[in-house]
C-alpha cells in the first residue's frame, strides 16, 4: 500500500488517574508468591514494567475515546464538519451492539454524514483504521478522518489476580503473567487530505503480514476459558507468541525495507508495539535496529493494546525525539498472529 497524499495532522491521548506499579500487584499476589517461592520484583525484572494505569471503576471506553478524539481535533487546523470517518479500533468495547465508534460520534458532535464504524484486530485495531481512512483519503472519498480507541486492563487484571489466588499453579502464572502487563489509556489519530490542510506528518504507506496458524497462542474470551462465575479469561504462550512473532515481524521488516527501497540505515526511528523488555530486545536485534532508534514507554504505561503504538508516537513526537524528515516506521503486531508496518515522513 502506498499513499500521494495522506498526513497524520494530529494525536491526542488521554492517561487514566490511577498509577499502579508491578509492587502494588505483588503484594496482592503475596499469597502465590509464598506457595511457588517466588521472589518480590519478578515482575519486574521479567517484564521491564514498573506501574502502569488503571481507570476508575465504571469508567466508559467511549470517554477516554472522546477525551482523546477531542485534544487531537484542537490540536488540528480542521473543524469537526471535515471528518468524514470515524473508526474505533480497541479491544475493550462498551457493548457488543451498537459500535462504540456511535457513541465517541456524539461524543465529539460529528455530522450526519460521517461514516462511523468499529473494527477489531487484538493490538491492531489503530493502524487498521489508520488505513481505512487513508485508503479513503486517497480514493477522493473523504478529506478526513479519526480513529480511536480507549483500553482498560484493571478488570482482567483483577480477574487474573483472583485465580492466581485461588488455584497458585506454576503453569496458570506462565500462562497469565502477559495479562499482568496491561496497561490503561486512550488515544485518537486524525488523518487527512494534504489539500485540507497546512500541518502533518506524510504518511508513506505500509506492509502487512499475517501467520494465521497461531491465532491460539494469545486469547481472551470464551475459547479461553472461563472463572467459576462465568467470567471470561486471558491467557497467553508468552514464549510461543515472542518466537513466531519475532519471526513475524522480521519477514514483514523485510518486505517493508523492500517495499519503500530503504538503505541499511534507515528508517531513521521506529515506534513499536509496548510489550516489555524481552519482546523489544529480541524484535530490534532480529531486524537489526539500535535500541537508540527506538522509543517506548512501556516501562511507565504497561502494553496498552491498541493504544500503545500511537501514544507512544504522540509522547515521542512531545519530546522531540522524532525530528522533522525523520523516516519513521510504525511497527505492529497483534494476536492472530498480525503484522504491519507503517512508514511516515515526520
Amino acid at each position: 500500500m502506498n499513499y500521494s497524499k495522506v498526513y497524520i495532522n494530529a494525536f491526542g491521548y488521554e492517561l487514566p488517574p490511577n498509577v499502579v506499579t508491578s509492587e502494588d500487584l505483588e503484594e496482592r499476589l503475596e499469597p502465590l508468591y509464598k506457595k511457588l517461592h517466588l521472589q518480590k520484583g519478578q515482575l519486574e525484572a521479567i517484564t521491564g514494567i514498573y506501574e502502569r494505569r488503571f481507570w476508575d471503576p465504571g469508567y466508559k471506553m467511549y470517554e477516554g475515546a472522546v477525551a482523546a478524539g477531542q485534544k487531537a481535533i484542537e490540536a488540528s487546523d480542521i473543524s469537526v464538519q471535515d471528518i468524514g470517518m470515524l473508526i474505533y479500533g480497541g479491544v475493550c468495547r462498551d457493548n457488543l451492539e451498537p459500535a462504540t465508534a456511535c457513541a465517541v460520534s456524539h461524543g465529539l458532535g460529528l455530522v450526519p454524514e460521517t461514516q462511523v464504524y468499529d473494527i477489531s484486530n487484538a493490538c491492531l485495531g489503530i493502524l487498521n483504521g489508520m488505513v481505512h481512512i487513508a485508503n479513503a483519503i486517497e480514493l477522493g472519498q473523504i478529506r478526513a478522518g479519526l480513529v480511536v480507541s480507549c483500553e482498560s486492563s484493571r478488570q482482567i487484571v483483577d480477574i487474573t489476580i483472583e485465580r492466581l489466588l485461588k488455584h497458585p499453579d506454576m503453569e496458570l502464572f506462565k500462562k497469565t503473567i502477559a495479562t499482568m502487563t496491561g496497561g490503561s489509556g486512550a488515544v485518537a489519530v486524525l488523518l487527512t487530505d494534504a489539500s485540507v490542510s497546512s500541518q502533518g506528518h506524510q504518511l508513506m504507506g505500509g506492509i502487512a503480514r499475517s501467520a494465521a496458524e497461531h491465532h491460539k497462542l494469545c486469547m481472551w474470551g470464551p475459547d479461553a476459558g472461563r472463572t467459576a462465575e462465568g467470567i471470561e479469561v486471558m491467557q497467553t504462550d508468552s514464549i510461543g507468541v515472542l518466537q513466531n512473532g519475532v519471526a513475524l515481524g522480521t519477514e514483514t521488516f523485510r518486505a517493508f525495507k523492500k517495499e519503500f527501497s530503504l538503505p541499511d540505515d534507515k528508517p531513521d526511528k521506529v515506534i513499536c508495539h509496548q510489550v516489555g523488555a524481552a519482546h523489544q530486545k529480541t524484535i530490534l536485534e532480529s531486524v537489526g535496529i539500535p535500541k537508540e532508534k527506538d522509543f517506548t514507554t512501556f516501562q511507565y504505561l504497561g502494553n496498552i493494546g491498541t493504544v500503545s503504538l500511537p501514544i507512544t508516537a504522540a509522547i515521542a513526537s512531545e519530546r522531540e525525539f522524532l525530528a522533522k524528515n525523520d523516516l519513521v516506521g510504525f511497527f505492529g503486531i497483534g494476536s492472530g498472529l498480525n503484522c504491519m508496518m507503517l512508514g511516515v515522513r515526520w
